[in-house]
């Protein structure tokens, strides 16, 4: 190599470490700076902001207890506390996924927390609701379990649910949530203990009471399963502890990013629908405003041989419309403002 080419090269190389170096300072600048503007909640909250703002890595801290379903969970023994370690991490850093779910559930929770009270179930069932489907009422499963609940079509027949081409109540966030929680209330007559009953949830009840029998344990906490089955619970139970306290893992929201409950009249249908598309119009909403609200609705055409009656929901106009309405949170805990 030449001493000319040996100089270009050095020159180069010069010119890329100074180039290097106005990069660095510029994104120094940048970082201080969006740092300076944000809001004083923001800038003073501690650590786990700076995990959600900077996406700094932090680890959850492990309590030594919670309570769930009104039964105490210690996390003292070293696979409990790894189990739960293991869910928190997993949902703390699935950030889309989580808030999605907190938004979502702004909006479903007030209507599944009245149903789980009327049932007698206890109010933490809600993270199984998260932990199933964070929130979509159109889930589906690769196993065909659908709905906010992910019901299998058969567990929502043999608990009072239509599951055909044209209705699918598994998506009905009202009615799939009655027959989750007669499900849950069967298996904890069963078991005697609200955690075992979960697990049932996600296993069967046949399944969890066969390996109890062989194991010779007591509770799900103590059986060998499948890796889904065994997380599963622990799953629920990070849930509610990222959703009882999400300041403290890093979650910054305000009220106006959280989806907003909807008010419906209710327009009872006891006849069949030869387009669903123009009844809607007739009632002075979109075909997809009549889906959004009605998700339970699974064709353009309802045959309804049997003149059974369907409760259709049709969303109150101001509802719709984001200067129109009114903003709330379900949870002062969830909010920064």
């Amino acid at each position: 190599m030449t001493d000319n080419h040996l100089a270009r090269n050095s020159c180069n190389l010069l010119l890329n470490m100074k180039h290097l170096y106005t990069t660095l300072c510029l994104a120094a600048l940048a970082i201080v700076n969006c740092q300076a503007q944000l809001k004083p909640e923001y800038q003073n909250a501690g650590k786990t902001t700076a995990s959600a703002v900077f996406n700094v890595t932090a680890n959850p801290d492990i309590p030594s207890s919670i309570t769930f379903a009104g039964e105490k969970v210690d996390f003292d023994r070293l696979d409990m506390a790894e189990r739960i370690d293991r869910e928190l991490t997993s949902i703390i850093y699935g950030q889309t996924g989580t808030l999605l779910c907190f938004k979502r559930a702004n909006r479903y929770f007030p209507v599944l927390a009245k149903i789980l009270k009327e049932q007698s179930v206890p109010l933490d069932f809600l993270y199984l609701a998260c932990t199933e489907s964070t929130m979509d009422t159109y889930a589906y499963s690769p196993a065909h379990a659908a709905g906010l609940w992910q019901l299998l079509a058969a567990t929502a027949r043999q608990y009072g649910l239509e599951v055909t081409d044209e209705v699918d109540e598994r998506y009905d966030p009202e009615r799939s949530t009655v027959a989750a929680c007669k499900y849950l209330k069967a298996a904890y007559n069963k078991y005697g203990h609200w955690p075992t009953a979960a697990a049932s949830y996600n296993a069967g009840m046949g399944k969890i009471s066969g390996e109890l029998s062989r194991q010779g344990a007591n509770s799900s906490f103590d059986l060998y399963l499948v890796s889904e089955t065994s997380r599963y619970v622990f799953r629920i139970m990070a849930y509610k502890m990222i959703f009882e306290n999400p300041k403290r893992y890093g979650y910054r929201l305000r009220t106006k990013q959280l989806y907003q409950p909807v008010n419906y009249k209710i327009v009872e249908v006891n006849s069949s629908v030869a387009s669903w598309v123009s009844w809607a119009k007739q009632q002075g909403i979109t075909y997809a405003q009549l889906r959004d609200a009605n998700p339970w609705i699974r064709a353009t055409k309802l045959t309804n041989n049997s003149g059974k009656t369907y409760r259709v929901r049709i969303p109150v106009s101001s509802d719709l419309y984001r200067s129109k309405r009114k903003f709330t949170a379900y949870s002062k805990a969830w909010v920064v403002d």
